[in-house]
């Protein structure tokens, strides 16, 4: 029987540019699962590790960023016909330090981009998806009224 599982996460990472918003995009490494597909910050929950433990973890690993403020956005189901498992991927928007990035061994390549060109240029429809809600969320810099709810760190 296929199982489902909360067993990754994704981590888009907002700051203010120039003329807006911008989040990393991560351009997946030669030899790695998805070579070449560009990406926001994902991995996977470690065990004993809540989401957003994992969240933070993943920035870090990834960017070597320090996470400001963390929000939950969504919950997004993926099938790993592989594995027979629905993997649930907890999906969280991060404002972080304006620092310098660094990437890890996964990735090749990494661009801060204004939203809609970002948008363009992640390969998963649904990350271009959330990452549009996290921005409807997130316009004024929080999440307004539902700011008790949404904010997790």
């Amino acid at each position: 029987m296929t199982q489902a599982r909360v067993a990754t996460v994704d981590i888009i990472l907002l700051r203010r540019g120039p003329t807006g918003w911008e989040t990393l995009t991560l351009q997946r490494a030669e030899g790695t699962r998805c070579t070449g597909a560009w990406e926001v910050v994902h991995g996977r929950i470690e065990p004993g590790e809540r989401p957003e433990e994992a969240a933070v973890r993943e920035v870090r690993e990834e960017t070597g960023l320090v996470v400001e403020r963390l929000y939950n956005v969504t919950v997004q189901p993926f099938y790993l016909h592989m594995l027979n498992l629905v993997s649930l991927a907890v999906v969280f928007a991060a404002f972080v330090d304006d620092g310098p990035f660094t990437l890890g061994p996964e990735h090749a390549r990494a661009e801060w981009l204004p939203v809609e060109a970002a948008s363009t240029r992640l390969t998963w429809p649904r990350t271009r998806a959330v990452l549009g809600d996290a921005v409807s969320l997130l316009a004024n810099g929080d999440a307004g009224p539902v700011e008790d709810v949404l904010r997790v760190l």
